[in-house]
């Protein structure tokens, strides 16, 4: 309140926010309670916008205004008004949550479709595999022995070339050739394209 030549006490002319803005950077409640009450419906009318979630932007707001209080120091006057620097804030908060939430969904998403249960159909499964066996049971017979026995204790028995060579008593050489040669005809007999 200030008094006029009058001698009439007249109300004084309320803080602009820039005021009130240098205020809070010195710790001044009362500033930042005034603030608050002048600015505070632009910041969740902004945010609200945004977001369109009520109770995340008035989340986003009180982190807001938890913002101002902690960094009123940094604002300078000479970059912008008050109200724009707040505004500004109040912006990139939201984004900032928006973009939080999205990241939240999509990896969620890719957390969903890792865990997915895929269907199985075990009889099914069971049935191709036996399938698939009589038919490579069916071209085995038509290599010769020799080619046969090689693709067996390579493939079936699990030996190295050089342990196939060692148990036939044949030359490492003869077993690449056997093996070459055998698996060229099974892949011919089962029609698989190299």
């Amino acid at each position: 309140m200030t008094v006029d030549s009058a001698g009439d006490i007249a109300p004084a002319a309320p803080a602009t926010k820039e005021e009130l803005l240098a205020r809070v950077a010195h710790g001044d409640q009362s500033a930042f309670g005034e603030l608050y009450d002048q600015i505070a419906p632009r910041v969740l009318g902004l945010v609200k916008r945004l977001l369109v979630d009520h109770a995340q932007s008035e989340e986003v707001t009180q982190e807001i205004f938890l913002e101002i209080w902690q960094s009123a120091s940094r604002y300078e006057p000479t970059r912008g008004g008050a109200s724009t620097w707040i505004l500004t804030m109040a912006h990139r908060r939201a984004v900032d949550r928006i973009r939080s939430s999205q990241a939240g969904r999509d990896r969620d998403t890719k957390i969903g479709i890792r865990d997915l249960a895929v269907a199985y159909d075990h009889v099914a499964e069971t049935v191709e595999v036996r399938l698939e066996h009589e038919r490579v049971e069916k071209a085995m017979t038509r290599l010769t022995q020799l080619q046969r026995q090689a693709v067996s204790l390579a493939y079936y028995g699990g030996y190295s070339h050089s342990e196939v060579a060692e148990q036939l008593h044949i030359p490492l050489g003869t077993v690449k050739t056997r093996l070459r040669d055998g698996l060229i005809r099974l892949r011919d007999e089962l029609g698989v394209a190299s």
